[in-house]
């Protein structure tokens, strides 16, 4: 049986394929366009799943839409009921697409893929399901749990913001919701607004500059903001906010408490928006665990699944981990809208086969995360003759010998190998990797080759039976969502005042043995690399540590700010020439910047719109 689920029109557009209960592929439009949270329908994604397979629409038993449009159009029109007359700015602005257009959302689906010229779908095999419903699938599906307690949080889905279930076998009964305009997900994002960056992409950047500052708001937050009881439901005071009837997150109230307007993006990074960054997330951290500890309680089960975009927030995961409510959690790696697709594919496939889940076998269902698009070795040189590329060939065993060796020699690396990962984290198949010993890479690769905010922190790829050797963390972390602590005995003695220093200021100053992947507060979001899913950066890191003694590199998306990670040999190329990176190496292919045309260069950074 093959299922097709397909997430899109509002961000992070998706399609994934399910064979016989199995994740064949799964990929976001972002990749294909270029067009960074690309919303449209996923039109490139959807051909690469069937390509995959080598299918046609007519091999589809069946296509799951991830949200319900008609319970998305009722929640529109209620809260402009709500709030009228005050919401008619915003009815007026959403209404025409979504009373129209959205409302016939089948319709629009069916032509979408009719245009693909793959077959014919009969509009019989078309289905819709709940979004939070799309999400908890996606969470408890591919995990490697029997049962778990599920939780799912986002801003908001039809009506739903958070909800909670429980996963049996192939069953998932959903046990609780709560609902618009109350949500966790649009409070961090009002913030994230506020302080000067760009909702559904920049929470990542709120999320990095909280350790900067102090949580000198979180009470402010608590007195005038949100009610939040001891189960975690809450309530945000609308006064405050302008989501649910404007075009803002925040309205001047707002602003009045926190001490003026929000910050213009891409001005100076202030110490109150660091604090305010603090806040937030101290909030949203005791919000979750004050949800976990209570869904723990209910049910008495030891397992957590989690989904939702608030589940990419791995500084949070991180304490639900080590709060011990649970001894296990396991997060969908694409936890936002795109593994709303993943999560639709396999509910219609639980649902319409009728077959008994089996558990999947090894670290989970996810294949690592490894479900895009992978290129064979003369695709590979084909294309990077047609691009002018001056590059040699070597065999597995010395493109893992000479990357190792260019890494443990300072040099910034662009690693493409395999298939392309399926969700936001680079993951060891299309990444820019570097030596985490250094104490300029953190900046070298921030200023120079990703051109974003310098403040923003690296991740560390660990060998995962290393974990514990480097980190204060005792499971697997394959998909870079949770943080823990530098290890205690890799931290280095911090000079007098340190505690002092305000935000910024403690950017240069070593903190550990792997200053390159340590933040501020000793934190780090920690990848461990396992062989049986990614063999070729296992050996990389193995080689590496041979050489070194460190079996931790770091590893960020193969990407400049502004700009989807990579797809393409082609995408690869125009990166590396773009960029500062002085060695780029795809599949079996070596490439040095020495070596090329410089004619052949150009400003990629100018080339996408800052996120």
């Amino acid at each position: 049986m093959n299922v097709l689920g397909i997430s899109a029109f509002f961000h992070d557009s998706a399609a994934a394929l399910v064979t016989d209960g199995r994740i064949a592929a799964a990929a976001q439009e972002e990749r294909f366009t270029r067009r960074k949270q690309d919303a449209s329908f996923p039109a490139n994604a959807v051909a690469y799943c069937l390509a995959e397979r080598r299918l046609q629409l007519d091999d589809i038993d069946a296509v799951v839409f991830y949200e319900r449009p008609d319970l998305k159009a009722r929640r529109l029109i209620e809260t402009y009921l709500a709030f009228a007359p005050r919401g008619w700015e915003s009815f007026k602005h959403a209404a025409p697409e979504w009373l129209g257009g959205k409302r016939r959302q089948d319709e629009r689906l069916l032509r979408e893929l009719a245009a693909l010229g793959v077959g014919e779908l009969d509009p019989s095999r078309l289905r819709f399901v709940e979004h939070h419903v799309s999400h908890a699938a996606s969470a408890f599906f591919p995990s490697p749990f029997e049962e778990a307690a599920v939780l799912t949080v986002d801003g908001v889905g039809e009506f739903a913001t958070t909800t909670t279930a429980v996963g049996r076998g192939g069953e998932l009964t959903m046990l609780s919701e709560l609902r618009f305009p109350h949500s966790v997900g649009l409070l961090y994002a009002a913030f994230t607004y506020y302080t000067g960056f760009r909702i559904n992409s920049g929470e990542y950047k709120v999320m990095g500059l909280a350790p900067y500052g102090r949580p000198k708001y979180a009470q402010l937050i608590y007195e005038h903001l949100v009610d939040v009881k001891p189960d975690g439901s809450l309530r945000l005071n609308q006064d405050y906010f302008d989501y649910a009837t404007g075009l803002t997150m925040t309205n001047e109230k707002f602003a009045e408490l926190f001490g003026g307007p929000p910050r213009a993006p891409e001005t100076w990074v202030r110490q109150r928006d660091m604090d305010l960054a603090a806040s937030v997330q101290a909030v949203t951290d005791d919000i979750l665990l004050r949800m976990t500890r209570a869904l723990a309680a209910e049910g008495g089960m030891r397992r957590l699944c989690m989904a939702g975009g608030v589940a990419l927030n791995c500084v949070t995961n991180g304490k639900i981990l080590r709060d011990g409510h649970f001894d296990e959690i396991w997060i969908q790696p694409a936890a936002g809208d795109a593994g709303g697709a993943v999560g639709a594919a396999l509910l219609g496939y639980h649902l319409l086969s009728g077959d008994q889940r089996t558990v999947p076998a090894g670290l989970d269902g996810m294949n690592g995360a490894y479900l895009g698009p992978a290129f064979e070795q003369h695709e590979v040189e084909s294309r990077l003759q047609a691009l002018g590329a001056r590059y040699e060939v070597a065999d597995d065993g010395d493109v893992v010998e000479l990357t190792a060796a260019a890494l443990a020699d300072g040099n910034a690396v662009g690693w493409f190998q395999g298939r392309m990962e399926f969700g936001p984290r680079a993951l060891g198949n299309r990444s820019i990797l570097g030596d985490p010993r250094s104490p300029t890479m953190q900046k070298q690769l921030n200023l120079k080759i990703k051109y974003r905010e310098s403040f923003r922190p690296f991740a560390p790829s660990v060998l995962a039976e290393d974990v514990g050797e480097w980190f204060e963390l005792d499971s697997a972390s394959p998909y870079m969502l949770l943080v823990a602590d530098v290890h205690e005995k890799q931290r280095l003695d911090l000079p007098a005042g340190y505690d002092e220093l305000r935000g910024i200021d403690k950017l240069n100053i070593p903190r550990s043995t792997i200053p390159a992947v340590t933040h501020v507060d000793f934190s780090a979001r920690i990848q461990t690399v396992h062989a049986e899913t990614n063999p070729r950066y296992d050996a990389l890191l193995r080689r590496f540590k041979e050489l070194t003694g460190c079996g931790v590199l770091v590893n960020t998306s193969f990407n400049v700010r502004g700009e989807p990670i990579v797809c393409t040999p082609d995408d690869a190329w125009r990166c590396f020439m773009g960029t500062e990176l002085e060695l780029l190496v795809i599949g079996n292919c070596v490439i040095r910047k020495r070596d090329q045309d410089p004619a052949l260069g150009r400003d990629y950074k100018a080339a996408f719109a800052l996120d």
